[in-house]
């Protein structure tokens, strides 16, 4: 038996290092603050409904395969999925939509609509944005950086440029497109990881690309699927873990991590410390105070959001699996969450329907249907404004939804169950209640800048998860185990 391992959190990036570890022999033990395992890719069950609390849509399919081969699962075995060719559809109004789709000629009729020759120049778009995610993959994202110099040099100054660091996303999506739109349909995506379409650097055209690209799917059982199988994986590699058991700090000596002293008090000690828990939080909470966390607080965060969980009693043919419902004033409502961390009056907002896809999300002709609207993280001005915030949420997305076509849809509500920002702090240990992962993306918080994945005073404590390298997001969360297990496994060969 090699190594003793004590990971903080059984989320999805502390079940795959789990995995990784176990696999060459190490003893892995996992403590678990809730009921069950997941974080933010958990779940929630009442009635024969079934949510997914965190992530719905299924995402760059080549980074799951990429890291289920790595920790020998096979992701068209373990994780089969249903195939959507609308990825999504894009509601503007309640006469103009658009279908993010993977059927070409339809896509190409979809965006000529709006605006004549705008096909043509998307595919010029998603194919410099696909090339552009390659290289990030290969060069950016997919790999550790442990020094400075590995990062910033003369050929990744050179990678910078054609990953278009320094240019905005939005004004280089104007390039492409007239039709305000079309400039919407190709740049919202940066909401995924909780950035500021309006502000996020070009580079984010990614993710349009990758969808199109390599498509979406959507796991049978829900995304809570892909804990699922992580756990019994881990399980079966006789990794222990332990849920309902909080850490309440990490034992540290002068060098190095010692083990956790849980909330009742016991100690356990370990070689090797993995930290899964949002890593602000780990640095604020369980270490001992320093510098590094005071910096951290200083970082930019990514947005948080209100969600509704609503158990209908009837599904709508109107709806989509995925829906997003923009707002007239788009870029009002990017303002009033990324300036003044806040919501708009007419806010955008997504909404996932997914029985008529997968009929085990739901009792027969039901539907389990998941509101999200984005709003701005927790901060000393808003604290006491969540409960009104809800109401006007929740009020807007009735009658907006009403003015789509579900006219009954309140009479049909059996219940309702919402998470807020200080929901996502208290139950998932989210600083400011940043669910979309807390440290936000941009070039000053990527590669070698953001929070590395080894502690740099305790030799033996590691962080996987969204706040660490290479960021948020479920396909870089699992990544984000893959490069932690790997630099564990390098430093004690």
């Amino acid at each position: 038996m090699k190594h003793k391992v004590i990971i903080i959190g059984a989320g999805v990036a502390g079940l795959a290092t789990a995995i990784a570890l176990a696999r060459e022999g190490y003893k892995v033990s996992i403590f678990e603050k809730n009921p069950e395992a997941g974080g933010r890719c958990g779940v929630m069950r009442r009635d024969g409904h079934r949510f997914d609390l965190g992530a719905t849509i299924f995402l760059m399919p080549g980074i799951y395969r990429e890291v289920f081969d790595y920790l020998g699962l096979s992701l068209d075995k373990d994780l089969p999925g249903t195939a959507l060719p609308d990825i999504y559809r894009l509601f503007y109004n309640e006469k103009d939509f658009l279908d993010f789709s993977t059927n070409e000629a339809y896509f190409k009729q979809q965006l000529e609509k709006f605006e004549a020759g705008s096909f043509e120049r998307a595919q010029q778009y998603l194919a410099t944005g696909y090339k552009m995610y390659l290289l990030a993959l290969k060069h950016l994202l997919g790999r550790n950086f442990y020094r400075l110099f590995e990062f910033v040099n003369l050929k990744n100054l050179r990678l910078l440029a054609k990953l278009k660091i320094h240019l905005n996303h939005q004004s280089y999506t104007a390039r492409f497109f007239e039709h305000p739109y079309l400039k919407t349909a190709f740049t919202f995506q940066n909401i995924y990881v909780g950035q500021n379409p309006l502000k996020a650097p070009a580079l984010f055209s990614m993710l349009p690309a990758a969808e199109l690209n390599e498509g979406s799917l959507f796991p049978i059982g829900g995304m809570h699927r892909i804990v699922e199988v992580l756990q019994e994986k881990a399980l079966n590699l006789g990794v222990d873990i332990h849920c309902n058991c909080e850490v309440q700090s990490i034992l540290t000596g002068k060098n190095c991590a010692k083990g956790v002293l849980l909330e009742d008090q016991s100690i356990h000690e370990a070689d090797i410390v993995v930290a899964n828990a949002d890593l602000p939080y780990v640095y604020k909470e369980l270490l001992p105070s320093s510098r590094k966390s005071k910096q951290l607080e200083r970082k930019s965060y990514s947005c948080s959001a209100i969600v509704f969980h609503w158990g209908l009693d009837k599904q709508y043919s109107q709806l989509g699996h995925h829906n997003v419902l923009l707002s007239t004033d788009y870029k009002k409502g990017l303002e009033a969450i990324f300036k003044h961390n806040s919501m708009s009056s007419e806010p955008s907002f997504y909404v996932h329907a997914p029985a008529q896809t997968d009929p085990t999300a739901a009792p027969r002709g039901q539907e389990s249907m998941t509101v999200i609207i984005p709003v701005g993280h927790l901060d000393d001005s808003n604290r006491d404004c969540w409960q009104q915030l809800k109401q006007n949420g929740r009020n807007y997305v009735i009658d907006r939804l009403k003015k789509q076509g579900l006219t009954d849809i309140e009479q049909h509500i059996k219940f309702e169950i919402c998470f807020l920002p200080p929901t996502w702090q208290s139950v998932l240990n989210v600083c400011k209640g940043s669910v979309f992962g807390s440290i936000n993306h941009n070039i000053l918080q990527m590669g070698y800048f953001r929070p590395h994945n080894k502690h740099t005073r305790y030799k033996n404590l590691y962080f996987a998860g969204g706040s660490t390298h290479p960021g948020n997001g479920v396909p870089l969360v699992l990544l984000s185990a893959k490069l932690c297990s790997l630099r564990i496994l390098n430093d004690f060969k």
